[in-house]
């Protein structure tokens, strides 16, 4: 399916993403006015499009374009797979606000969009996953690929991920081909959603929603992580989590039960005094 870069795409959207959308264009205006040297910038990453779907196409393909494949290329793609599937930028809408939410150096829908890498990473996964869906699995590496080596992030393009994710900081976060993560899942820096040696088929975590996961955590092998788990930082996790339970160590031990939705409210902290490293 060929669509022009420039074509309006003329999807009508959902209540939310209009709404991230027109408070995207607001906040664009304001900081246009407010630091003139980022001007004409801001216009052309957000003020000179008319949906969020055609500026996520252009700032996708701004960061990821390169000489293998440039930036007008790749915005043709993006804008392709948005057209195909609008419920792609109905979770980009979804994830901006779960940023918006529960980051607090996030203080406007712009920086998710222009500078967070998390968020970039998991809107450029969303694509190479609608790719690699519909067969066009070299494609779907290649954008891969480019998010590894620019974002220092490695989805595989066959994961399958929900709704309303904060990823955040980012670098050196790895989910294997065949991790499940749920709608509205936190995760920091340095998290692997990976196997445990090299055989094939179903070998990668499944996360279930609203799961927090630490900086640093490991998560290993073809294991459940119930709904509104948390796993602490720096844990090894090699079993089932049962939901709402807080596991911590390496290996990683149920140290007691959950704060309320810890995806949203990112409360980290636990008992230490509850923690038994020999359990």
């Amino acid at each position: 399916m060929s669509v022009s870069t420039n074509a309006r795409l003329e999807v009508v959207p959902p209540a939310q993403e209009r709404t991230v959308w027109e408070t995207l264009r607001a906040d664009a205006a304001r900081a246009a006015r407010d630091e003139p040297v980022l001007a004409s910038f801001l216009h052309a990453s957000v003020l000179n499009h008319g949906s969020l779907a055609e500026a996520l196409a252009y700032n996708l393909a701004q960061k990821l374009g390169g000489a293998d494949m440039n930036a007008l290329q790749l915005q043709a793609v993006c804008a392709a797979q948005y057209a195909a599937d609008p419920a792609l930028v109905e979770m980009a809408a979804a994830d901006m606000v779960a940023v918006r939410a529960r980051d607090p150096a996030c203080t406007s829908y712009l920086q998710p969009l222009l500078y967070f890498k998390g968020y970039a990473a998991i809107q450029a996964h969303r694509v190479a996953h609608a790719l690699w869906a519909s067969g066009r699995t070299m494609l779907a590496l290649h954008v891969q690929s480019r998010v590894s080596e620019l974002f220092a992030v490695d989805i595989h393009p066959a994961a399958r991920i929900g709704r309303g994710i904060m990823v955040d900081h980012a670098t050196g976060v790895v989910i294997g081909e065949t991790a499940v993560v749920g709608n509205d899942v936190s995760i920091l820096h340095s998290v692997t959603l990976g196997g445990t040696g090299k055989a094939g088929g179903d070998r990668h975590p499944k996360i279930g929603d609203g799961v927090l996961i630490g900086a640093g955590a490991k998560v290993l092998g073809n294991i459940q992580v119930g709904a509104g788990a948390r796993i602490a930082s720096g844990s090894v996790v090699l079993s089932d989590v049962p939901p709402r339970c807080t596991v911590a160590g390496v290996p990683a031990k149920a140290v007691g039960g959950c704060c309320d939705k810890p995806s949203e409210s990112m409360d980290q902290m636990f008992d230490i005094a509850s923690f038994d490293p020999g359990l």
